[in-house]
């Protein structure tokens, strides 16, 4: 008697595959190596260096004051806050004391650029999953914000508005009026993206319990910003390490709750950063209404030469804490000059935990991550 053989079990065949650096699903020019078997990802090895363009060097190349407009170009979608923890770290080497109008001035544009920042968070994400309309309601809310920008700078994208020692343009009546006016509107409209995005069936299935990551492992990998928040450990740099005006404020800090899923996967990133803007509305709020008379800017000498020294300084960027780290040698440039992007951080833990994960629920995994390919090349 012959006993038929039995037939082998199906088995995917093990592939590499190049997601990028054009793929719309990468957030930039990014690639990512994807080992997988059939439809389950392996190993996924994010490849950066695409836009890589010398910021730390040229950081030592020219006048301090000269580099505002090139930390514009770095985290692009939050220009004014990486325009501020620049400017925050040059007066703290050469002990500047900047007005407290410019202060307000400073928190109003940061945090309007917030904002605009988490809206394309909230946006793309939603054009990761497969909602276009999301994008159309949340880049028509953006636009204003832009409005209000653009009436202080001159720019929508990369503003170089702010000078060492305070503002480049004192803050403008009509700038106020136009903030107002979307404060009074914006709070309505974003409850209205939640009913459209954050609440629907199809986009809570496709990111709740995906891409978790534990509040121990977020720290050890370094993660900041709304990526540690969401792995419910409650630490903001505006309050935890208050700068600026922030201790004058009052302001929730969100963290991730799990409200959907589990704590710290995709649906609680995104979910803290829609709690954010409410927030930041708060702030914007406070500022309007203490905003008081006085010079916008220091006084500083038109050739800046901060005494040999070295200093550390950080700042609650959109995307996590922007830090810069700089040493002086009492020339009119930098001696050294290090920057600590939170997208290059938080990407850093993408290879470990998307493995035996669904190619679909890898996209969505790293359109949680709202990074920004400037900021994690320079």
């Amino acid at each position: 008697m012959v006993i038929p053989a039995q037939p082998k079990p199906l088995q995917g065949e093990p592939m590499v595959i190049y997601m990028g650096p054009q793929h719309p699903s990468t957030h930039g020019v990014l690639q990512v190596e994807l080992h997988t078997d059939g439809e389950i990802v392996n190993r996924a090895i994010p490849r950066i260096g695409f836009l890589h363009r010398c910021k730390e060097k040229i950081g030592e190349s020219v006048p301090y004051d000269a580099y505002v407009p090139y930390t514009d170009r770095m985290d692009y979608l939050a220009a004014m806050n990486t325009n501020w923890a620049w400017a925050s770290a040059v007066e703290k080497l050469a002990a500047i004391e900047v007005p407290e109008r410019a202060e307000y001035i400073r928190v109003y544009v940061a945090e309007f650029n917030r904002i605009a920042s988490h809206l394309v968070a909230l946006a793309t994400y939603g054009l990761d999953l497969g909602a276009w309309t999301p994008l159309l309601h949340a880049f028509r809310e953006r636009e204003s914000v832009l409005d209000i920008l653009e009436e202080l700078s001159g720019g929508r994208l990369c503003f170089g508005y702010m000078r060492i020692g305070g503002v480049a343009n004192d803050i403008t009546p009509r700038s106020i009026e136009m903030g107002k006016a979307f404060l009074k509107q914006f709070r309505a409209k974003l409850d209205s993206l939640n009913e459209l995005l954050s609440f629907n069936h199809i986009f809570i299935r496709r990111a709740a319990n995906i891409g978790v990551i534990p509040g121990e492992q977020a720290i050890a990998y370094g993660m900041t910003g709304p990526m540690l928040r969401a792995s419910g450990v409650d630490w903001d740099m505006r309050r935890d390490e208050p700068y600026s005006i922030y201790p004058k404020l009052n302001f929730d800090v969100p963290v991730g709750q799990g409200l959907k899923g589990k704590t710290g996967d995709n649906w609680d990133r995104y979910w803290v950063r829609v709690q954010e803007m409410y927030e930041s509305m708060k702030i914007l709020e406070q500022v309007i209404d203490g905003l008081p008379e006085g010079e916008f800017r220091a006084k500083v000498p038109a050739i800046l030469r901060p005494p040999a020294a070295e200093v550390y300084c950080r700042q609650e960027c959109p995307r996590g804490e922007v830090a810069f780290y700089l040493i002086s040698d009492g020339g009119k440039t930098p001696y050294r000059m290090k920057v600590r992007g939170p997208s290059f951080c938080n990407l850093s833990i993408l290879e470990t935990i998307s493995k035996d994960m669904l190619i679909a629920d890898l996209v969505s995994t790293l359109g949680s991550f709202d990074i920004v390919m400037g900021e994690v090349d320079r």
